[in-house]
């Protein structure tokens, strides 16, 4: 088998077609292949959205938890598919993003890879370019955040930075559109072969790390004579990577190449087993010979190449020194003084416009799908169905899913794009970075801070956020106790209470400060259990070392709104709220059911009550609101609705609601509070219930984003279990320490 000369098929593609079916990309409509890789906080996202537009879509790559972004553009009469990268510092493989971008890069074989740069920060930027050169040369660096480097006064060379690395350089502006047209001209130039790059390998290695390069790099040739990259693999095989010596053992690595025109691509042929093993022995025995340190004088030898190359093309203009926003906001926002207290803040301001703006939309949907869309439903229903059918369907079934869509789409829809653009903006990281001393005290990752914040959003969308967090472990204890993070399906039921009983006592001047203060108390105490429970897992069933991570603070950016829109309600909040459908519709089924099916004298519903209410009185609450959290298991938005329903059923109440298992709600609280009172509520019961909405078991849509996340049974179970669990334990301890101190 030879390696094919640029001559022999110039325009070929040079993809594995096979490979990236197995990789989850469909080719079909498309020429080409491209491969968006880079650095966090680059720019790529915005590169990726600049050369697709909407045309585009979200997914996971096959096996992983890791999101794939993939789009298309067309460049003269080619049509493109681009795939995006998880951004990555490397492609050592030390977490799951590291390990999928390089795999894509190097059995994918894209026809380009482009590596998205900062050129405000280039040195450190160079570290994955380098990277990926030694996996293809089939490369286009793409210098981004020139606007920025301009302003900052830094002058890049693209010309002496193309010399010395061997590839293209294509300086953008991906924000303002700059650069992108010559951009998509280099692609198209590399992708059919008229410009290819050079080789550039990586000096200033120890000798006796060049020596045990060598040897192996003549064992793997041996093995797979054209393969184009053997240093590279060798110094993988040295390593230790699983992937890269289960690839070389089944023949992948030897079917890396540019097929000519009308060849096809053979089946693997795997090398001699024995031959293999061997190799690989050798690479262990040689990684003792190179020494304990020869991770830390490998990236030393990458790092010292990329500050020799930045060097050489990075100047100042001269300019005097300009005043750094940046720097000025950052001594405020991330200052041990005020940075909690503007966090803090922060997302005050964001709960406050998701709560407040979220009123009048809910009560449009309502009016529109409740007021309007269920007694139209419910009559023609009525005239072709028998009672129990259209009961079932309508009352049930509609009614629990229209409650679900007004309830939850307004909130997310506002909240999701505001935490986007917190994200786009560039403070997120800084939350992260003010509360990461904390997260290592307790055992837990610095990321979950921002997991737990997009928590108050979703807790689903909170879980999915964990893929952040590199170390297992640590994913796991994000992922267990982002339920404690109180997600907006809960806050109606925190006010609704907190304003009825809390607010109650206090003199009328200061019912509304009282009831916000008891919210925010809640929600302040969701965040010390986090923080507790964190501890308690990080030395029991989750024991093992924090692991440090690099934390890059991005510039200061104006966020995109339009593109924040889009993404945010798609990729966020439909996608929530569609998980949340699919499970509201057999839980409104349930309700209707258990409230109208016979059991004895009395319905299912008041049997469970009564047979509920002895232990939900011991823990202050009731057998209403247990059973309640156990049929609106699929949305939180519900919980009120059903516990009015239930309430109006078994205390017999007659001309409130719209019948047994027809969820509602009242025009006022004063009608609301006068229900609830008439049916046995004090203010325990009202302080049990906002103890118990915040610690109890996650939403169905949540458990299910669990199972999908860690596709693990056991945890997935204690997930659901230990925080309803620690509920029943916390709701007992105040209620008999309120009856012990009240008499």
């Amino acid at each position: 088998m030879s390696h094919p000369s640029p001559e022999a098929c110039a325009t070929c593609p040079a993809h594995h077609l096979g490979n990236l079916q197995k990789l989850g990309v469909d080719m079909t409509g498309h020429d080409y292949v491209v491969a968006l890789a880079g650095n966090p906080n680059t720019g790529k996202s915005t590169v990726f959205n600049a050369l697709t537009g909407l045309r585009q879509h979200t997914g996971n790559w096959p096996g992983k938890t890791v999101t794939r972004a993939e789009g298309a553009f067309a460049s003269g009469d080619k049509r493109y598919k681009l795939v995006d990268l998880p951004g990555t510092y490397s492609l050592l493989s030390a977490s799951l993003d590291e390990e999928v971008a390089r795999d894509f890069v190097l059995f994918g074989q894209p026809d380009v890879t482009v590596v998205v740069v900062d050129a405000t920060c280039l040195e450190r930027n160079l570290n994955i370019v380098l990277q990926v050169l030694e996996i293809t040369d089939r490369v286009v660096v793409c210098l981004n955040l020139m606007d920025e480097a301009r302003r900052r006064g830094v002058v890049v060379d693209d010309r002496r930075l193309a010399r010395d690395l061997g590839v293209r350089v294509v300086p953008t502006a991906a924000r303002y559109g700059e650069g992108l047209p010559e951009l998509m001209t280099a692609i198209a130039e590399v992708a059919r072969g008229e410009v290819r790059g050079r080789a550039h390998g990586i000096g200033e290695r120890s000798p006796a790390l060049q020596r045990a390069v060598s040897r192996l790099s003549d064992g793997v040739r041996r093995l797979v004579p054209d393969l184009p990259n053997a240093a590279w693999v060798a110094l993988r095989l040295l390593d230790g990577d699983e992937r890269i010596q289960s690839a070389l053992a089944r023949g992948e690595l030897g079917d890396l190449h540019v097929p000519t025109v009308g060849e096809t691509r053979p089946p693997l042929v795997a090398p001699p087993t024995g031959e293999v093993e061997a190799l690989i022995r050798l690479a262990s025995e040689l990684r003792w010979q190179v020494g304990a340190d020869f991770h830390q004088s490998l990236m030393e030898a990458i790092y010292t190449e990329a500050a020799r190359i930045a060097d050489r093309a990075v100047s100042r203009d001269g300019v005097a020194k300009r005043f750094d926003v940046d720097r000025a906001i950052d001594r405020l926002v991330t200052s041990r003084v005020w940075g909690v207290p503007l966090m803090v803040l922060m997302l005050a301001v964001v709960f406050w416009l998701t709560i407040a703006g979220a009123n009048v939309p809910s009560a449009m949907l309502a009016s529109v799908l409740l007021d309007w869309a269920h007694p139209l439903l419910k009559g023609a229903a009525d005239a072709v169905m028998p009672w129990w059918l259209s009961g079932l369907l309508v009352d049930g079934m509609y009614l629990a899913t229209a409650w679900v869509i007004s309830v939850m789409l307004p909130p997310m829809a506002i909240f999701f794009p505001l935490f986007t653009m917190l994200e786009d903006f560039g403070y997120l990281p800084r939350v992260a970075f003010n509360l990461d001393r904390t997260f290592r005290r307790v055992g837990a990752h610095g990321k979950q801070a921002l997991t737990m914040a997009m928590g108050w959003g979703c807790n689903a969308a909170g879980v999915v956020a964990a893929r952040i967090i590199e170390s297992p472990r640590e994913r796991l204890i994000a992922i267990i106790t982002n339920n404690f993070a109180l997600c907006n399906g809960r806050w109606p039921t925190q006010i609704l209470v907190a304003s009825i009983f809390v607010g109650g006592v206090a003199p009328a001047h200061l019912a509304g400060m009282v009831s916000a203060l008891a919210v925010v108390g809640v929600a302040v105490l969701g965040v010390v259990l986090t923080f507790v429970t964190s501890w308690v897992l990080s030395r029991t069933v989750l024991r093992g070392e924090v692991s440090a991570f690099s934390l890059e603070l991005p510039p200061y950016r104006p966020p995109r709104v339009f593109a924040t829109l889009y993404t945010s309600l798609i990729d966020r909040t439909l996608y929530v709220l569609w998980r949340a459908i699919v499970f509201a519709l057999p839980a409104g089924a349930l309700i209707w059911l258990v409230s109208n099916v016979p059991w004895g004298d009395v319905s299912m519903a008041e049997a469970l009550i009564h047979w509920m209410q002895p232990f939900g009185g011991l823990i202050g609450l009731s057998g209403v609101i247990l059973l309640a959290y156990v049929v609106a298991i699929p949305a939180n938005e519900i919980v009120v609705p059903t516990i009015l329903m239930l309430t109006v059923l078994v205390s017999r109440v007659h001309g409130v609601g719209g019948g047994a298992g027809v969820m509602f709600e009242l025009d006022s609280a004063a009608d609301t509070a006068a229900l609830l009172r008439g049916s046995g509520w004090t203010l325990l019961t009202a302080v049990c219930l906002m103890l118990f909405s915040l610690v109890h078991n996650p939403c169905s849509t949540t458990i299910f984003t669990i199972w999908k996340e860690t596709r693990s049974v056991k945890w997935t179970t204690l997930s659901a279990l230990l925080p309803v669990v620690m509920g029943f334990l916390l709701c007992f301890v105040v209620a008999q320490s309120w009856r012990l101190v009240a008499g």
